[in-house]
């Protein structure tokens, strides 16, 4: 039993840090000079929604409060990621891993 906890905590370890890597790299994206404008706007309201207490349906009615939230976002990250060019996430991804 033991074991299985300590896969899961390892599991989640991962999939935290894997999370991290790709907000910063998206971060750096954004900031980048040759990030589209509407790339960047996207992310900035994604940003925005996920912090505003402001929703499309509130939080407190049970799972539909919080699956907006999770829909809208992947929406907004989507299409902020298939507007910015491959080779700029590409080139964002080296120069953090070379550093």
């Amino acid at each position: 039993m033991s074991n299985i906890n300590e896969e899961m905590f390892q599991s989640l370890k991962k999939f935290i840090n894997t999370f991290k890597n790709e907000i910063l790299v998206y971060k750096n994206v954004i900031a980048h000079p040759d990030c589209p404008k509407l790339s960047r706007w996207c992310l900035a309201l994604a940003v925005f929604y996920a912090l505003s207490p402001i929703d499309v349906i509130p939080d407190f009615i049970p799972v539909l409060g919080y699956l907006d939230d999770v829909i809208i976002l992947a929406i907004l990250i989507t299409i902020a990621v298939k507007l910015t060019p491959k080779s700029l996430i590409d080139e964002v991804r080296t120069k953090m891993a070379t550093n």
